[in-house]
């Protein structure tokens, strides 16, 4: 038995750091049984004592299992040492664990945050886990500017500012954004756009900005429009309504017609967005309700995000790994995986009594700040909203299941035109990009019968092949994805979730029979031919013709499908994806390349550097003639920075 320390993780928001001890143990010679199993965690049980933490069962090849927590470590790992009380999913699991790693926490809270830390991470096969590829937006209302400049944000919260939401979606965002621009008349542009302004942009003459870009406004009035938006986002929109209404009356009495009709337009919108509530939230302040259904082995769990007392639109989720666990453990599991991303609210109403409510409640306090409360609740609005949310939960699962089984009857036929054994599980789609062999890469994207798995797309630069030749492009892109897999053909024990260590069940090509016979010759190379199916596809004779592609064997067969097929459709959908895929890469790494600069190459010159000698020079070219005494004298650069350009272009002389 080895043990070997490591270093601590982070708290999942970066706000404090986890107080921690980490051991990795181990068994030599373990074999894929049940018994060599229990021997491991037998050892490891020896070794541990009755505090906090979190483990991880590693398989043979050392990647992650399992992810689980506990408020006693000895007493919740000697659990899996008795296997006849256990689900078969947990025995499943015990059988292929060789290894575990222990983190000690100060406590059980800590612990059920760094859990969702590392499921997030490590995605395992045998814990509960959230299919879910994007983040959720927030509309920011920054504050480190004069004006502050509205705007919808994701991903981390680094800019000083007001964060709302979450939102449910990009749309519903774009729709408050719209409106709250039309009602409060707050800029959207950015920074560098606003400071070049000499005259309003179109948005002031569309009366969706008040241009305090070029005066039209002053800082105070820009202000008392800035708490108004505070006001209204944080559920005070009848205040901000009647005092646009006194200012409406006002301006009518006064005969400033033209200030009331932009009053008038902005208590529309506000109406607006108050009429847009789908939901009933009005009284419940801020909140985020979860309902659950289940149905044929089947999870769906309803979320309402409510938000001053406004609902900011809803999402299903559709939770993977469920098996044999309780509801009320998967809807816990579902919690603790959302709030790792999201800053929970100070209230979270759910449809059924956790096990581990409490704890829940003490992890999200500590990691939000604030006083957090989980109930169920019994009367009121509250209880008619959790009931509009299971109804929706239902509705939702049916959807689910009715889409599933179309999607599978649709991935049983397409096997069976690609004379498939069985309907693929995995099927991985390439496709080149380039202009003229410039900026050369093959792109990979992956479907599955639950979608398309966007965390496993990858892209290949092009290295060593000629990149006007699209044969020889293809020829390298399966060679660096097969290779290590040729090599060690067992890698479908990894893994769950890598491309590397998983075999796909069909290749789709885009391309005939050349790009087909490339695939091919490089598979026999590496000896696993017989291990893949092939398939290219094409567009047929008539180019500009949706609904003619033929699909190439590699034995030089040809076939083609009715326009009207739901196989077709769904085939040229996945071309079309990684159509898309590949030229958003290409195009990005187009942008880097336009955008690079030779002062790049200078070592110890950062962004700001650059940008000083560039705004002083104009180009790179100018500045590489300048000058010792010339670039002493740019603004922001020392004497020992200007000494090191000067060096770099005129080293040797």
């Amino acid at each position: 038995m080895a043990r070997t320390p490591a270093g601590s993780p982070h708290d999942p928001r970066g706000k404090e750091r986890f107080n921690e001890e980490r051991a990795t143990y181990t068994v030599a010679g373990a074999k894929p049984d049940l018994e060599t199993g229990v021997k491991a965690i037998r050892e490891v049980v020896k070794t541990l004592k009755p505090k906090p933490g979190v483990y991880r069962m590693l398989d043979t090849r050392g990647d992650v299992l399992y992810v689980g927590k506990a408020r006693s470590l000895k007493a919740r790992v000697a659990n899996y040492t008795q296997p006849k009380g256990l689900s078969n999913r947990l025995v499943r699991m015990i059988g292929q664990t060789r290894a575990m790693e222990i983190v000690t926490t100060n406590s059980e809270a800590e612990a059920l945050l760094l859990e969702a830390q590392f499921i997030k991470r490590f995605r395992p096969p045998f814990n509960v886990l959230l299919r879910d590829d994007k983040s959720f937006p927030f509309i920011l209302l920054r504050a480190d500017h004069d004006f502050p400049r509205i705007m919808k944000h994701r991903g981390a919260r680094r800019a000083k500012g007001n964060y709302y939401g979450p939102f449910a979606s990009a749309g519903s965002v774009n729709k408050t954004l719209n409106a709250l621009q039309k009602l409060f008349l707050l800029r959207s542009c950015t920074d560098s756009f606003f400071n070049n302004r000499d005259r309003p942009c179109l948005l002031y003459q569309i009366k969706r900005c008040s241009a305090p870009c070029v005066g039209r406004i002053d800082e105070a009035g820009y202000a008392e429009l800035v708490g108004e938006a505070k006001d209204f986002l944080a559920g005070k929109s009848g205040k901000v309504q009647a005092k646009i209404e006194t200012q409406m009356a006002k301006a009518a009495q006064d005969l400033d017609f033209e200030t009331a009709a932009m009053l008038r337009d902005r208590l529309r919108a506000a109406t607006f967005i108050q009429g847009s509530q789908a939901v009933n939230a009005a009284g419940v302040g801020d909140a985020d309700v979860f309902a659950l259904a289940d149905k044929g082995g089947s999870i769906a769990v309803q979320a309402f995000f409510i938000r001053g007392g406004q609902n900011w639109g809803h999402r299903a989720f559709f939770p993977r790994n469920t098996g044999d666990i309780d509801l009320a453990e998967v809807l816990a599991d579902v919690l603790t995986q959302f709030y790792e991303e999201v800053p929970p609210p100070r209230t979270i109403l759910v449809d059924r009594a956790l096990e581990e409510g409490e704890l829940l409640a003490e992890a999200f306090c500590a990691s939000a700040g604030h006083k957090v409360d989980i109930s169920v609740p019994q009367r009121g609005d509250r209880r008619r909203l959790m009931e509009q949310a299971q109804r929706n939960a239902v509705e939702a699962l049916d959807r689910r299941l009715a889409e599933s089984g179309t999607r599978a009857k649709t991935w049983r036929e397409m096997a069976e035109f690609l004379e498939l054994e069985e309907a693929p599980q995995r099927v991985e789609i390439y496709d080149n990009s380039h202009i003229q062999g410039d900026k050369a890469l093959g792109a990979m994207v992956v479907a599955s019968p639950e979608g398309l798995e966007k965390g496993q797309y990858r892209k290949f630069n092009i290295k060593t092949a000629q990149t006007n030749d699209d044969f020889g492009m293809m020829r390298e892109v399966m060679r660096r994805r097969f290779r290590n897999l040729a090599e060690n053909p067992d890698g479908e024990e990894g893994k769950a979730n890598s491309h590397e260590t998983i075999w796909p069940d069909l290749l789709l090509i885009d391309g005939g029979k050349g790009q087909v016979s490339s695939v091919m010759a490089v598979l026999e190379e590496l000896g696993i031919a017989d291990r893949l199916a092939v398939v290219g596809i094409a567009k047929g004779p008539h180019h500009g013709r949706e609904g003619r592609e033929v699909f190439h064997f590699p034995d030089g067969r040809e076939k083609t499908l009715p326009t009207n097929s739901p196989v077709l459709f769904f085939l040229q959908t996945l071309r079309d994806e990684v159509h898309r895929f590949a030229i958003g890469a290409h195009r990005a790494k187009r942008s880097r390349a336009i955008s690079a600069s030779p002062l790049d190459e200078i070592p110890g010159i950062g962004p700001s550097r650059k940008r000083a000698l560039l705004l002083n020079f104009g180009t790179a070219g100018k500045v590489r003639a300048a000058s010792l005494e010339d670039l002493m004298r740019t603004p922001g650069i020392s004497e020992g920075v200007a000494r090191k350009v000067y060096d770099f272009y005129h080293a040797g002389g």
